[in-house]
């Protein structure tokens, strides 16, 4: 704890502390960014609790209580306010078993580039908005609600999604997304397995292999039509509108499609290039 550096500004602007904290930041500054990052966070979070009535009991005794709490933050790009509500994993016990999300490695996502040029097949990538709270929660968690539930202050509530910070919430989305991938006819490859491919053919005729890259919940398609694909995965489970499209950057890497000549092109990750 004595090495510790608390952060408590960034970029010259004070972080809150707590969401009282926040509002009383916002009548010094005289607006609402962070209660409105606070909004934000609470619209997409609320589906992850069920909340208990007076008198409601427990479904049974294995369920453990955690604390939850805010963070706060700001992002770089735009100095936007950004909040998170994350659950006290810490004061749950451990599962037995695995609680990590597995991610597609960097020689796997070149390779696809690679095979994507060579077969003139189309890149498209989406981000998985609020990731985690996509999946159900695999422990059995409650909590007591705070001032941001309004209404539902102090009132006790079931966690039914995975919400960050929980043990188990990395490997929840990784088994809700291979869910996904399967019902979608794709298979894991037995050398990545968060590299999913599944055999197609192009209008001409002529066969491929489609595939879907997963890092956590940054997802990649390498298709001969990518759009359609991803519209079924937002289905299953919302992707970030702007997020949608050509790849900009991909797991830190600046990706760019240069043609080359008439019939050839490649993409360029940071300074490599994998071209046809």
């Amino acid at each position: 704890n004595a090495r510790y550096l608390k952060k408590n500004e960034k970029f010259g602007m004070r972080l809150p502390e707590s969401v009282k904290d926040a509002i009383e930041i916002d009548k010094q500054n005289g607006n609402t960014y962070w209660q409105d990052a606070i909004a934000k966070e609470m619209k997409n979070v609320k589906p992850a609790f069920k909340v208990l009535e007076e008198g409601d009991a427990l479904p049974n005794r294995n369920y453990q209580f955690v604390k939850y709490h805010m963070i706060f933050d700001v992002k770089m790009e735009d100095f936007r306010r950004k909040a998170r509500l994350v659950a006290g994993g810490h004061m749950a016990e451990a599962p037995a078993a695995i609680t990590y999300a597995s991610v597609v490695s960097r020689e796997t996502v070149r390779i696809a580039l690679t095979i994507a040029a060579l077969n003139d097949l189309e890149v498209k990538v989406g981000d998985v908005m609020n990731a985690y709270i996509t999946a159900p929660c695999s422990e059995n968690i409650y909590t007591t609600l705070g001032p941001e539930f309004g209404e539902d202050e102090g009132k006790r509530a079931i966690v039914v999604r995975a919400l960050y910070g929980l043990k188990s919430s990395g490997a929840a989305f990784r088994k809700h997304l291979g869910e996904c991938m399967q019902n979608m006819g794709y298979k894991p490859c037995l050398a990545d397995p968060d590299l999913w491919l599944k055999p197609m053919a192009k209008p001409n005729g002529e066969e491929y292999y489609s595939y879907i890259l997963n890092y956590v919940d940054d997802i990649m398609v390498i298709h001969h039509d990518a759009m359609p694909i991803l519209e079924e995965i937002n289905k299953f489970m919302k992707l970030k509108p702007d997020s949608v499209g050509d790849p900009d950057v991909y797991l830190g890497d600046k990706l760019k499609q240069v043609q080359l000549d008439n019939d050839i092109w490649c993409w360029t990750i940071s300074s490599s290039k994998y071209c046809q």
